[in-house]
């Protein structure tokens, strides 16, 4: 299989086009604005574009990344098969206790937050309905690792710790969200590409975290983290994760693998 991994620069563009090398399978990762991905034949693409942190400050660039790009190349390009990554942000104002995906998203226009929200939800629509039983979508929780240069805040909060025993984050400790390790996220995105047409799974752990709960990791083991901020106690639905262990992919405690990672850099 011929495989295609559009924003290859980013972070879990660029270990899935690493792993896929590593497994000496052929790739093409074309650069930002190559138009040769309207004119060859890119096999299997994996869709990793987006904007995350900076979306509010850049609407128009958000919107084009997430469905403007997406809609001509679905329209203009060659693929046997294509994987849109999305996220389970869109779960965040969800009535339910459980983000599962078959459910209606509650979604709305006039909240500057949800910019980000509906141009991910446009780009499942186009995927799941305009590429001809070709598509699958991917929504992704928190991604985490603990290499150094990692993106995100539980994977700088965790490389912070290999430097610092004490330190105060700009958040607070009632935010919760679902994290799952990159290299569990690469597992369910390539099992994904060879499952039947039209799925569309959660790659998350299935366990919510607060970031409370997680600073007690930290703390009993010799750290000291403080939060700047205060919050009320949030609800956050968890992810149902029933697709991906129904096709092998089981994804690893965050809480065990953040523990795994400070026992082992505690030790002198």
């Amino acid at each position: 299989m011929r495989y295609t991994v559009l924003g290859a620069s980013g972070f879990v563009g660029g270990r899935l086009h690493a792993a896929l090398l590593r497994d000496g399978a052929e790739v093409y990762a074309p650069a930002r604005g190559d138009a040769d991905i309207f004119t060859r034949d890119l096999g299997c693409v994996f869709y990793c574009i987006g904007l995350t942190a900076d979306y509010a400050a850049r609407p128009a660039a958000t919107v084009e990344a997430h469905a403007g790009l997406f809609a001509r190349l679905i329209e203009q390009g060659r693929f046997a098969r294509i994987v849109y990554l999305s996220s389970t942000r869109l779960y965040d104002d969800s009535a339910g206790d459980v983000g599962e995906t078959g459910a209606a998203l509650r979604l709305d226009p006039r909240n500057p937050r949800h910019l980000y929200d509906l141009s991910k939800a446009l780009g499942e629509n186009l995927c799941l309905t305009a590429t001809n039983g070709r598509g699958c979508v991917a929504r992704l929780s928190g991604v985490f690792d603990t290499q150094a240069g990692a993106p995100g805040f539980l994977s700088q909060w965790l490389q912070r710790a290999a430097q610092e025993r004490a330190f105060t984050l700009d958040s607070a400790g009632a935010y919760l969200r679902d994290y799952i390790h990159v290299d569990d996220v690469l597992r369910a995105l390539r099992k994904l590409a060879d499952v039947e047409p039209g799925a569309l799974w959660n790659v998350a752990s299935g366990e919510t975290l607060s970031n409370a709960e997680i600073a007690s990791l930290f703390n009993a083991r010799g750290w000291r983290v403080d939060f700047a901020k205060e919050a009320a106690a949030q609800r956050l639905p968890r992810c149902d994760v029933a697709p991906l262990l129904a096709h092998g992919v089981a994804p690893r405690s965050p809480r065990a693998l953040i523990a795994e990672w400070l026992d082992r850099i505690a030790s002198p």
